[in-house]
């Protein structure tokens, strides 16, 4: 029997948070800003740079402050190469809370937007499976062994160490749930509140069926789909191009009744794409009884690697 860790307390480190304003900001979600933090050096040793996922003022004490404690709690129990490092947890003066972790720069989803800013290709075919591998690897020591689904995974929640894509970590735990031993999520009533990203969302998130790590497995395909696309699942670019004040939020909108589905690869990608467009088709399988687990698709990139 698993012991049910949903409501252990992270326990606060000792660190020092500096002011706001003298901290560079890197990064933002919703209701957090992320900042980057130098350190001094320590018995002579240079240390590297720390992130700080800190609460807004405006969110203290709120839904935002629970996801960010939990995913203190998750990250610290954690332990694996593709997934963000846990530095510490702590508040600031006002009692907001700021999550230390491993600093590692751009996300997955910040390269697609350069090139697609910069109207470069599209990632290659062997860019694509660097990519699924390290991702199903984090997920199959997620899904199996720590008895976590992630819940939110999408390219911004890929992060790329050193602009290495395989040197990528999964980031942004906070709506992560427990998982059994058949991959269903143990806590019921969190289940019926869990929020991820729509867009990236399978379709029995959408419809309130039983979710599971299946579920994560889709929005691992629809994150390889924007590596072929260069453009965020659903999203109608076209009318982004058409009417420069239409925000993000309200181009993904658009599309919104598609959301749950498989979305059509582009007519141009060739056979060399062949093997990632299997990968992605059985990723974003309806059914997700038929979606592979994270280590069939680990076992199908070494086969024809």
């Amino acid at each position: 029997m698993m012991a049910n860790k949903e409501n252990d307390h992270p326990v606060e480190s000792s660190f020092f948070v500096p002011p706001t304003p003298i901290l560079k900001k890197i990064g933002y979600g919703t209701g957090v800003s992320v900042y980057h933090m130098d350190r001094s050096p320590a018995d002579h040793k240079i240390r590297s740079p720390w992130a700080l996922k800190k609460v807004s003022k405006m969110n203290k004490g709120g839904e935002i402050s629970r996801r960010v404690c939990d995913e203190s709690r998750i990250l610290k129990s954690l332990n694996h190469p593709n997934i963000v490092g846990y530095r510490g947890y702590t508040k600031t003066e006002d009692g907001r809370e700021v999550l230390a972790l491993e600093n590692c720069g751009k996300s997955l989803g910040d390269l697609i937007e350069e090139r697609l800013e910069y109207s470069m290709q599209r990632f290659s075919p062997a860019e694509i499976l660097t990519v699924a591998k390290g991702m199903a690897q984090a997920l199959d020591y997620l899904h199996t062994e720590a008895h976590y689904m992630h819940g939110d995974i999408k390219s911004f929640n890929v992060l790329i160490k050193d602009n290495h894509l395989q040197n990528l970590k999964l980031c942004d735990f906070g709506v992560s749930m427990q998982v059994n031993d058949e991959g269903l999520v143990c806590d019921k009533e969190k289940e019926a509140g869990y929020c991820g990203t729509a867009a990236w969302s399978a379709p029995e998130v959408l419809i309130g069926e039983s979710i599971s790590t299946k579920s994560d497995i889709f929005a691992l395909g629809l994150t390889l789909w924007e590596m072929m696309t260069l453009k965020p699942p659903h999203c109608n670019m076209n009318s982004c191009s058409e009417n420069e004040e239409l925000s993000f939020e309200e181009a993904m909108a658009i599309d919104e009744e598609s959301y749950g589905k498989r979305p059509p690869l582009p007519d141009d990608l060739g056979s060399k794409y062949d093997e990632v467009v299997k990968i992605f088709n059985w990723c974003t399988e309806q059914d997700q009884k038929k979606r592979p687990t994270a280590k069939e698709i680990l076992n199908f990139i070494d086969r024809i690697v």
